[in-house]
């Protein structure tokens, strides 16, 4: 379920993709380089590495030369991927998350306020499964971008 803020796991995890997409094709970043690029901490980085590279979407290399690469370009890797390894859902409540049980609510039908929660959710996960990491580093104005149905939109939600 998608917190009311994304975690330090997600914002960290973004940050720490966006030092491997920058670096996109000169084989392994070492955990430290990766840190240092971002300010983080090396042991919390390496936590969300793991899921990272269980999930594919970075690769890693051990040894003295070692360190963790994109398994994709960057223009392949949505802000999105990311978020969902890390955070897990982006659903703003447990019934509409699209992994849940049928039947988790009891209300579910007759919920008012569900269909707000489906936009909710939809509007997320329309936003930053159309930003790459590419799209981060081009230091393109997101605010610009046209939403999924092809009108251009104010902000970025």
């Amino acid at each position: 379920m998608l917190p009311v803020k994304i975690s330090t796991r997600g914002q960290y995890g973004v940050r720490a993709m966006t030092v491997l997409a920058a670096r996109y094709g000169d084989g392994p970043i070492p955990v430290r380089d990766i840190a240092a690029a971002q300010g983080l901490s090396q042991s919390y980085l390496e936590q969300l590495l793991g899921p990272l590279r269980r999930a594919g979407l970075v690769r890693s290399v051990r040894g003295p030369e070692g360190g963790y690469y994109l398994a994709s370009q960057p223009s392949e890797v949505s802000v999105g991927d990311v978020l969902r390894v890390l955070e897990g859902p982006l659903s703003p409540v447990d019934c509409v998350d699209e992994d849940s049980d049928p039947g988790l609510c009891s209300r579910e039908d007759g919920c008012p306020a569900r269909k707000v929660w489906v936009m909710v959710r939809d509007s997320v996960n329309r936003v930053v499964d159309s930003v790459s990491l590419q799209d981060l580093l081009s230091g393109e104005d997101l605010d610009g971008r046209r939403s999924v149905d092809g009108a251009a939109s104010g902000s970025v939600l």
